[in-house]
C-alpha cells in the first residue's frame, strides 16, 4: 500500500485530520495475506491489532468437541485483535478472502490513542459501530428463521451492491448465519431457482434485492 493511500485510509476510518492519520501510519503497518490464512490461533498469545482496509476475516471458536462456530465476521473499515494491551487469543481468526490489512502492536496503538484528542475520539467512534453492528447480527440470529439468517447474511455481504465478489461459499455462509450447510444450500438453492440471484464468473449476481430482502423473516 502506498503512503499517500494509507494516510487517506486512516484519515477517513477515524474521522481525524492528515496529522494524526501520519501519526497512526507510524503505527500501522500495511500486510497483505491471502485466502484460507490463519492470522491467530486459538490459546496463543496475542500481542497485535489489525484494521481491515479490503477483504473479510472470520472469528470462529472450537468448543471441546471439535465443533467450530462463528462468533463473528469483520470486513473493510473494521477493527479486530488484542486492544488495549496484549492478551490471550479467544478464538481462531481465518483470513476468508484475500485481503490487504493494517497491523499494529496493541501497546503502541493504544498509547497514540490514549495521547492525541482526534485519534482518541476517532477509535471511540469506530469501535461504538461495530457494537452496534454486532448487536444487529445477534437480533438476526434470535429473531430471523434458519433460512432468513441466510439471506440476511448475503445482504449484509452484498452491501447495497447488486453482486458479492467472490461469491459466498456455503459452508460460510452457514457458519455466518449460525445454522446448518445443508439449511443453508437449500435456502441458496431457492434463490436460485427463483431467479433472485445467480453465480456467475466466480461471483454471485442479485437480481432482485428487494425480493431477497422480503424473504428476510
Amino acid at each position: 500500500m502506498q503512503v499517500e493511500e494509507q494516510v487517506e485510509v486512516l484519515a477517513a476510518v477515524f474521522r481525524c485530520d492528515r496529522k494524526a492519520a501520519e501519526l497512526l501510519r507510524r503505527v500501522l503497518v500495511p500486510q497483505q495475506v491471502g485466502a484460507k490464512q490463519i492470522l491467530a490461533r486459538q490459546g496463543e498469545a496475542s500481542h497485535h491489532c489489525w484494521l481491515i482496509v479490503d477483504g473479510c476475516v472470520a472469528v470462529q471458536t472450537f468448543g471441546i468437541d471439535g465443533q467450530r462456530q462463528q462468533l463473528a465476521r469483520h470486513g473493510p473499515g473494521e477493527f479486530f485483535g488484542a486492544y488495549p494491551a496484549p492478551t490471550t487469543h479467544r478464538a481462531e481468526i481465518e483470513v476468508l478472502v484475500e485481503s490487504r490489512l493494517l497491523r499494529a502492536e496493541a501497546q503502541s496503538l493504544a498509547a497514540l490513542v490514549a495521547g492525541d484528542a482526534q485519534i482518541g475520539a476517532g477509535m471511540a467512534w469506530l469501535l461504538a459501530r461495530q457494537l452496534d453492528r454486532a448487536l444487529d447480527r445477534m437480533a438476526t440470529r434470535s429473531t430471523y428463521s434458519a433460512a432468513g439468517r441466510v439471506y440476511s447474511e448475503l445482504l449484509a455481504l452484498a452491501d447495497g451492491r447488486d453482486h458479492i465478489v467472490p461469491a459466498p461459499q456455503v459452508t460460510t455462509l452457514a457458519l455466518s448465519a449460525n445454522t446448518t450447510r445443508e439449511t443453508a444450500s437449500r435456502a441458496i438453492a431457492v434463490l436460485i431457482r427463483r431467479g433472485i440471484v445467480s453465480r456467475e464468473d466466480g461471483q454471485m449476481q442479485i437480481h432482485a434485492p428487494r425480493m431477497l430482502a422480503d424473504m428476510v423473516v
